[in-house]
């Protein structure tokens, strides 16, 4: 019977010595095998080499001790690999990785850590304004998470810089459109999209603009009295603005139109 369980560990620490990803082969010895801190240090050193084979040594601490404190470790390590490599195919199992750490250890106090980092694998992907903004969305639906799941955290603050910029990005694209279509004279599709910068995206920085473009636009669309409260707005709260004396002098055709 004895021979019969050694001769059963035996099989299975081959199988586990020469488990195989891509290519890559490990060898543990017994000693290390039965360390979960001594495997997670071999991920760690194989690491910037060989992210690849550090991967292997990491998954192993997982498999062979999942309720230890280095296999939360290792999950992270796994993750952050992927991450820095950087490319689009990384970020995505970057994220799976991160998404699986908090779905195994919801309450780990890396959990808000691995819900930023979601955030951060479609923040790194984002594209400009004035291109497709998908990634953007998906960061910013992300990093409001942590501030959600995770009010008490240090990522907190950090994800909250995170959104005031996506925001920043989103509304200016938004804004964009906006002022594209005003030039083009399309005042219904124009209105349409600068009010979507009023509503969703408040602390936009170039505000002023939005205001004078949207109330224009209604001006130009013989839309007088719905561009009155615009101009005004304008020059109320942003007197400072090269766009408030425009609006003055707005404000004024108006006044002299009324009286005809």
């Amino acid at each position: 019977m004895k021979k019969l369980t050694f001769s059963l560990i035996l099989t299975l620490f081959i199988i586990m010595i020469f488990s195989d990803c891509g290519g890559k082969k490990i060898e543990i010895s017994p000693e290390e095998a039965s360390s979960d801190e001594n495997l997670f240090k071999l991920g760690e050193k194989h690491l910037k080499k060989d992210p690849e084979k550090a991967r292997l040594y990491f998954r192993q601490v997982i498999d062979s001790f999942p309720k230890s404190f280095y296999a939360q470790q290792a999950k992270l390590a796994i993750a952050d690999s992927y991450f820095k490599k950087g490319d689009e195919g990384s970020m995505i199992l970057a994220s799976s990785e991160y998404r699986e750490f908090i779905s195994l250890y919801p309450y780990s106090p890396r959990a808000a850590y691995a819900q930023y980092q979601i955030g951060m694998t479609f923040y790194k992907k984002a594209l400009k304004p004035g291109r497709d903004q998908t990634k953007t969305w998906q960061s910013l639906a992300q990093f409001k998470k942590v501030i959600t799941n995770y009010p008490q955290s240090e990522e907190t603050k950090l994800a909250q810089e995170k959104i005031k910029d996506c925001e920043e990005r989103l509304a200016m694209h938004i804004a964009d459109i906006g002022h594209f279509y005003y030039k083009r004279k399309a005042f219904k599709a124009a209105v349409s999209r600068l009010m979507e910068v009023i509503t969703t995206f408040p602390n936009y920085s170039k505000m002023d603009e939005i205001y004078f473009y949207l109330a224009d636009s209604y001006y130009k669309w013989n839309k007088i009295d719905q561009s009155r409260p615009y101009f005004t707005k304008l020059i109320s709260d942003y007197p400072q603005s090269k766009l408030a004396e425009q609006a003055q002098k707005k404000m004024e055709e108006i006044s002299k139109k009324s009286k005809e």
